[in-house]
């Protein structure tokens, strides 16, 4: 089945017992048994452990990655927090250099509570990697383009050498989506989405996914979802589903729209840089066009100084001024103190996520009328 269609008749299609074309939101909190010996019938006893409309949800990511196994989380943060409950106390963690806020707070704010370290690199350069890989690193974590600044990283040599270190290679694949780009099969063995962002694509619920390459990492995530409890609501697995349908359509238009507005934005005398894989002088552009099918819908640009970058952000119309992306609608913040604010001022500098710094998520509108709000503000 090509990959449109999977995203429609994927995981589980419909429901066997009534003929329901859509999966049923099973809104129960437990099941009822038919035997007091657990058989084989008995496949749900708890929503927190299993839920028919997480575990289509569930299945339809595992299907769309290629993976062994997924499961559906309350967050993306949720997700990440999973993820990193894999390792302990003395291991490191290799993150990339401009790694998603979040994804560092949580590391520096809650997990190096338990001993869990990490250490930051430039997962760009390949030759970094490997000159920071000791005996305690246990996993490399990346983000491929980076939020915010689109760094590419090969996913493919990371893999490799995570391989050859007994090392777990996790990638965080919000930014393209199974439709453009899928790390599991170049290589990776976890990839994590924030499924609020593009999987999602309505701006509508709050969702994180994991996918895992092998039977051992299902066992351990699923212990952990279970365990912490984490887990995806049923209406939540529904609107997700039902946002997954259409990620084709929607990626398709936000990629063609995304490269109208990077072009015309570095054409524009109020702009000093813009950030975007599809540019053919952007840094790891070669790799980008090998390892995924697309640029995605994220730009980030730099005013030039002395430019009024509040004033530029608080006169858009069309554009929502806010946090997240991948929605229907553009959106457009501010990383150094929306997305990025967890990370300290001196290192935030030095990658190059400065005040002047906007990120744009191209929606799926006329492009025309993305532009007109973009010169407006821009002109005033």
């Amino acid at each position: 089945m090509k990959f449109e269609s999977l995203l429609i008749h994927g995981g589980i299609d419909g429901d066997a017992s009534t003929g329901a074309v859509n999966v049923p939101i099973y809104q129960t909190s437990t099941f009822k048994k038919s035997e007091f010996e657990n058989t084989k019938d008995n496949v749900y006893e708890y929503s927190r452990t299993g839920n028919p409309t997480r575990a289509a949800l569930e299945k339809l990511i595992t299907e769309l990655e290629e993976g062994y196994a997924g499961f559906a989380f309350a967050s993306g943060m949720a997700a990440t927090t999973a993820a990193l409950s894999l390792f302990k106390t003395g291991d490191k963690i290799l993150i990339s250099n401009n790694v998603y806020g979040g994804t560092f707070r949580v590391l520096d704010k809650y997990f190096k509570n338990f001993g869990l370290n990490y250490s930051v690199f430039d997962s760009s350069n390949i030759e970094e990697l490997k000159n920071n890989i000791d005996d305690s690193v246990k996993a490399i974590f990346i983000e491929t383009p980076t939020n915010p600044l689109m760094g590419i990283t090969d996913i493919e040599e990371v893999a490799k050498i995570a391989k050859e270190n007994n090392i777990i290679s996790i990638v965080d694949n919000t930014f393209m989506t199974p439709y453009l780009q899928k790390p599991i099969t170049l290589g990776a063995d976890i990839v994590i989405h924030s499924a609020t962002k593009y999987l999602g694509g309505h701006s509508d619920l709050v969702a994180g996914l994991v996918v895992v390459n092998n039977n051992e990492l299902a066992e351990r995530i699923h212990f952990i979802q279970n365990s912490t409890g984490g887990v995806l609501s049923p209406f939540d697995s529904f609107l997700l589903i039902k946002g997954i349908k259409t990620l084709a359509l929607r990626m398709d238009r936000q990629n063609s729209n995304t490269t109208v507005v990077a072009k015309f934005l570095r054409n524009r005398k109020e702009v000093e840089k813009v950030y975007y894989p599809g540019f053919v002088d952007h840094p790891g552009h070669e790799i980008q066009t090998k390892q995924a099918k697309g640029y995605g819908g994220i730009i980030s640009f730099v005013l030039k100084e002395g430019y009024d970058y509040k004033k530029f952000l608080e006169s858009l119309e069309l554009i929502t001024f806010g946090e997240s992306l991948g929605g229907v609608e553009s959106l457009i913040c501010h990383p150094a103190t929306m997305t990025h604010a967890a990370i300290p001022y001196e290192m935030r500098q030095a990658i190059g996520i400065t005040d002047n710094l906007i990120r744009i998520s191209v929606g799926i509108e006329n492009v025309d009328d993305i532009i007109e709000d973009l010169i407006k503000s821009l002109e005033i």
